[in-house]
């Protein structure tokens, strides 16, 4: 059977976008990176999506593969795009000196066989009182963050960790041992660049500037550190008193699947997977009719904010850096998700060209989620009572030390919401023994864990009843006292103002503002108001760095809340395409905004950026527990009564609850 235009690459496709681009550059070595299916242009696309909701032989766009790869022997980034039912190259294009893909393990595993062997980082261990503790030695390697625009090398850095010396266990949680020097490693060239001290000192050293010299030489800069570990295998103890709780669904789930297009409760959609976004949801329909096309994040930069080279270059573009599918975990039962547990595969590719079949990298399953509506008529006293059941598709990436826990909840009265949970080690830092510094907290002795944020761009491709869909500004108006307009000064009133062009806003508490994504072509019949859907948005700090810091300049989509662009086929990144070793944003949601296109009851993309400011605490040491955040999209006036009114009524017949009944001793008094 023919693929959908959506699924990723098979292994088999996989196997010729890679055998086509080796035989087009002969001899040469690739390094690839990427090898993913090209989605299919919307003009294209729509027309097929629809074909098949109507029951029609739908018209398959082109299968289109695409590659992005080093040419080892050139030093040079490259991409190419083929077309898999020819079996031909229709494009290769060399990125520009200085622009960098992401990193990948084979990379960093490279880099440590070389900086491990190096005489000056054989001499920075010995001055840093290491020379009989070099087996517990160990290594995160980072990206590069420039900071000028001058055409770097590939490089990578290495955080400096070490295991428990007295135990050197391999599951050791090294983030409780950091060592306080960066190596500087050179990918393409294969050569140690050079070391970069960190400060190790507290507040009261920097006083006059930076202060490098608080630390004895050749003196065991481990010894007040201590081990603190989070694997089960390191604890001495349990708790004995938690009970099991089993999820069981005697008749099985409610929802059912058709390849990778999922059908639950009026819901239906179709679950994607790329190797840079991880989890994509596309083609969301409610009940039939049109509600988002695509659904996915974009873009997440974590910045640092110790200021003190070399650790001022703390900055990830995870997704871009890194990739979300490349990171995923391959999910376990029982663990990652709990209940009846439908799972979906993606497939990937190693440097070599070798696909990779992640098996398990997103689950889905239905899920209690409290009382979705309930009223007691306080007449009569019958209570009526509907519980909120969810369908939760869930995927879980490890970049390094953190877990980033991204899950979309389908809700029964047609609202979805976006949940992240950020959870994993903070990365440490080494600090000298009693001491405590402003740009963050010692989480354990020895081990600074500084301040950062973690800076989110979510994007919404509407079809709100269509594919023409207006972002209204919805603000609060209120009015002044007024003997005949406002006697009693209580009034005020909702007003909208529709984008006209591309652009961004903030968030304004103060007037309760909010963005609602209209069709103006479409009437609600009771209330007269124009279709939509609500975004209902996190109101957080966004990028911290000043004015003309290269943390700035590199993530211009994290400096507003929220942006509206019309749509372009693969416009899907907020931070730009290449953003490894960036100085500035390009081709990112800034520069789509910035092109002033009319957005008004047109084929719009919704950006919405927000954070996570994370200043650590002890509490997050040595494993930090989940930091919760979630973004709600609700149906406003997009249907004529509640949608979940026909959802059945909660029963004890139906629920099979159990009471304990030690819980009525109250009643004996």
């Amino acid at each position: 059977m023919a693929p959908h235009p959506l699924d990723c690459l098979s292994v088999e496709e996989i196997k010729t976008v890679v055998s086509l681009v080796k035989k087009h550059h002969g001899s040469k070595t690739l390094h690839f990176k990427t090898v993913n299916n090209v989605e299919p242009p919307k003009a294209l696309l729509v027309p097929y999506l629809e074909a098949v909701r109507a029951g029609k032989t739908p018209i398959t766009p082109p299968r289109v593969g695409y590659a992005n790869y080093y040419v080892l022997n050139d030093k040079r980034a490259s991409e190419a795009w083929i077309d898999l039912n020819n079996g031909t190259i229709t494009n290769v294009a060399e990125a520009k000196p200085g622009t960098h893909p992401p990193i990948d393990h084979l990379e960093a595993e490279g880099a440590l066989k070389v900086i491990f062997a190096d005489p000056q980082f054989k001499a920075a261990i010995k001055k840093c009182g290491l020379e009989d503790k070099m087996h517990t030695v160990a290594c995160d390697g980072w990206m590069y963050a420039c900071q000028d625009d001058a055409v770097f090398p590939r490089y990578l850095q290495g955080l400096m960790y070490a295991r428990d010396p007295e135990t050197n266990h391999p599951e050791s949680n090294i983030y409780a041992y950091p060592i306080p020097f960066v190596p500087v490693y050179d990918v393409l060239n294969k050569q140690f660049v050079r070391i970069d001290w960190c400060a190790t000192g507290g507040d009261e050293d920097d006083v006059d500037g930076f202060n490098y010299d608080t630390r004895k030489e050749e003196f065991d800069c481990l010894e007040h550190c201590v081990a603190n570990e989070y694997h089960p295998s390191l604890q001495k103890s349990f708790r004995t008193d938690l009970k099991p709780y089993n999820v069981v669904q005697p008749e099985g789930p409610s929802f059912t699947c058709e390849g990778n297009t999922v059908s639950w409760q009026k819901w239906k959609f179709i679950v994607g997977f790329t190797t840079r976004e991880g989890m994509v949801i596309h083609d969301v329909t409610y009940d039939g009719r049109n509600v988002f096309h695509r659904l996915s994040m974009s873009e997440m930069a974590v910045p640092y904010a110790d200021p003190r080279p070399p650790l001022h270059r703390k900055m990830a573009f995870d997704f871009g850096d890194c990739g979300g599918g490349n990171c995923a975990n391959e999910l376990s039962l029982g663990c990652d998700c709990l209940g009846t547990i439908k799972y979906f595969d993606g497939n990937i590719v190693d440097p070599n060209g070798k696909p990779i079949a992640k098996k398990n990298v997103i689950c889905m399953h239905e899920q209690d989620d409290g009382i979705l509506w309930k009223h007691t008529n306080y007449r009569t006293g019958a209570p009526a009572i509907v519980r909120r059941r969810i369908l939760v598709l869930q995927t879980i990436l490890t970049v390094a030390n953190y877990e980033y826990i991204f899950a979309w909840h389908f809700s029964l009265d047609g609202s979805i919401d976006h949940e992240i949970r950020a959870t994993g080690i903070v990365s440490t830092q080494a600090i000298d023994a009693g001491k405590t510094s402003k740009w963050g907290v010692v989480v354990s002795p020895g081990a600074l864990a500084a301040s950062h944020q973690h800076i989110f761009c979510l994007r919404i491709d509407p079809a709100i009843d269509g594919y023409n869909n207006t972002a209204m500004v919805a603000e609060t108006k209120t009015y002044p006292t007024d003997p005949e307009t406002n006697p009693n000064g209580n009034a005020f009133s909702l007003e909208y103002t529709p984008f006209e062009t591309s652009g961004f806003t903030d968030w304004d508490v103060t007037k309760n503002r909010y963005i609602n994504i209209v069709n103006e072509n479409k009437i609600n019949p009771i209330s007269g108001r124009k279709v939509g859907y609500k975004l209902g948005h996190l109101t957080t700090p966004l990028l911290l760095a000043s004015e003309g810091s290269h943390h700035r300049s590199r993530a211009a989509f994290a400096t507003h809340g929220l942006w509206v662009t019309k749509h372009r086929d693969q416009e899907f990144y907020a931070g730009g395409v290449w953003t490894n070793q960036s100085f500035n944003e390009v081709d990112g949601v800034r520069d789509a905004a910035a092109r002033n296109e009319n957005v008004r009851d047109d084929d719009i993309v919704v950006w919405h950026s927000f954070g996570l400011t994370h200043y650590p605490r002890v509490e997050d040491f040595p494993v930090m527990p989940s930091e919760i955040m979630k973004v709600h999209l609700s149906p406003v006036d997009f249907f004529t009564a509640n949608p979940a009114i026909d959802v059945p009524p909660s029963t004890q017949k139906f629920n099979r609850s159990v009471e304990v009944l030690e819980s009525k001793c109250c009643n004996k008094l």
